[in-house]
């Protein structure tokens, strides 16, 4: 059974029962007069909204507005400055982290998700973060989580966890394979019966 077009889907519980890519989906909402900017859970919903009540949208929750006007783009960074709502991680700020922790400076999300939930401490607070960080990934039994919408780092983990042995082109295949095939919730996960696909 191979995955439906669009077109012949007639319900949200339908289009759910497949594996869907991003682009797909915001190709999915500019066709069908959608919004399409978002994550994409978003789009997602927002597409088995419209399938289920045909000529209604899904209301897009407005983004909340940031309060501070720091540029962080442009402004000189020190130790002393201080995080904002309206932080980002563009080349100003990486250069900066850089000249304080090397060239091997990275902007995992791990890092990124505590400054922005750490508005008003300072790029101190967060070099010595970004440490912890760094000491953390050397526990061998340390896990970074996986974003849910990121299905196949999560396949890919569990499948060579269960499959050490495994090569690189095969998890591949039986990822290719297993994303074309009905699921409950849109969600590939790895099951050790995909090794017979």
């Amino acid at each position: 059974m191979s995955r439906p077009n669009f077109e012949d889907i007639k319900s949200g519980e339908e289009f759910n029962n497949w594996y869907w890519l991003k682009e797909e989906m915001v190709a999915i909402c500019k066709k069908t007069g959608l919004p399409h900017t978002g994550r994409k859970f978003d789009l997602r919903d927002r597409i088995m909204y419209a399938l289920d009540q045909p000529g209604k949208v899904k209301p897009v929750p407005k983004k909340q507005k940031t309060k501070s006007s720091f540029n962080w783009v442009k402004e000189s960074l020190t130790l002393e400055t201080k995080i904002t709502d309206n932080v980002s991680f563009g080349p100003n700020f990486r250069a900066f982290m850089k000249s304080q922790l090397g060239d091997k400076f990275s902007c995992h999300s791990d890092f990124m998700d505590w400054m922005k939930s750490n508005v008003g401490k300072t790029l101190q607070d967060a070099i010595e973060q970004y440490r912890l960080f760094e000491i953390r990934k050397k526990d061998p039994n340390f896990k970074r989580s996986i974003a849910e919408s990121n299905m196949y780092n999560q396949y890919t983990r569990d499948f060579m966890k269960d499959n050490p042995n495994e090569s690189l082109k095969n998890l591949r295949r039986c990822w290719m394979l297993k994303k074309q095939l009905p699921t409950k919730d849109g969600f590939v996960r790895y099951e050790r019966s995909d090794l017979e696909l």
